[in-house]
């Protein structure tokens, strides 16, 4: 089976800065891939790359099949449609109900009945552990619940691989290693591919199959999360040190610890 996302030899750059150089990684069908690494190493300008946004200077990159390099406008719409995109801060629309906000891709295909919108809808909230929310405004929701709307929004076109730009930035040690159940949970009642950018060592290694660290636009290391950890290479061990540190200097003590015990 080809993998849902292969990039050989990537290559891009801001002016005369490169941010990523030489870039050769495969996702596989199913799998939970996190790409990690300090402020400033290419990791938000991979994902623009996955999604479509931006364009390899060099190198090849297929997502679902499509190389990326060759898309026009009508196909790239087509290709985004088959993607699904958690951003940091949910980027639910405030006017909106939850409903409303989840409904609003589903909406734009006027071959959609509104009652199979209505089914749908309820079927992905109760799937993130927000059943019964759909009448309420984001305004009225935590962060936590936030996050999980912004997973279900971006479930209900029943895509082929979702994206996620650091889905546990800003919650609590507690309500991350929630989220973290439920991505996982989402994961194994959908099968879904899952390629998730983050600063959370902690949840990283709860929830990914392999891990891609990128430091200074190159990739270091890609392993499973134990692998990462025995890593020899000096800046990857420094950086999983470094982030181990954080998170427990920031409360997230005991869930780390689970990890490097």
């Amino acid at each position: 089976m080809a993998p849902v996302v292969a990039a050989r030899g990537v290559s891009f750059r801001y002016g005369e800065r490169e941010v990523l150089d030489g870039i050769s990684f495969e996702v596989r069908a199913g799998e939970i891939v996190t790409i990690m690494g300090p402020s400033g190493c290419g990791k938000t300008t991979l994902l623009r790359l996955i999604v479509g946004l931006e364009r390899p200077q060099l190198g090849e990159l297929r997502v679902l099949g499509e190389e990326l390099s060759t898309l026009d406008e009508d196909r790239a719409d087509r290709f985004r449609r088959r993607l699904g995109m958690c951003f940091q801060f949910g980027a639910l629309l405030n006017s909106l109900t939850v409903g409303d906000n989840l409904a609003l891709p589903l909406r734009e295909d006027p071959r959609v009945p509104e009652d199979l919108i209505s089914i749908v809808v309820r079927s992905r909230l109760s799937q993130v552990g927000l059943a019964g929310a759909e009448e309420r405004l984001p305004a009225e929701l935590s962060g936590g619940m936030r996050k999980r709307a912004g997973l279900a929004r971006a479930l209900v076109l029943d895509p082929e691989l979702v994206l996620f730009d650091e889905p546990t930035s800003g919650l609590d040690p507690v309500t991350a290693a929630g989220l973290d159940r439920t991505i996982l949970d989402v994961r194994r009642r959908t099968g879904t591919t899952m390629v998730v950018v983050t600063h959370d060592l902690a949840s990283a290694m709860t929830i990914s199959d392999r891990l891609v660290v990128l430091i200074e636009g190159r990739i270091r290391a890609i392993g499973s999360p134990g692998e990462i950890e025995r890593c020899t290479d000096a800046s990857v061990a420094d950086f999983v040190k470094r982030r181990a540190a954080a998170a427990a200097a920031g409360g997230g003590a005991a869930i780390v610890a689970r990890h490097f015990d």
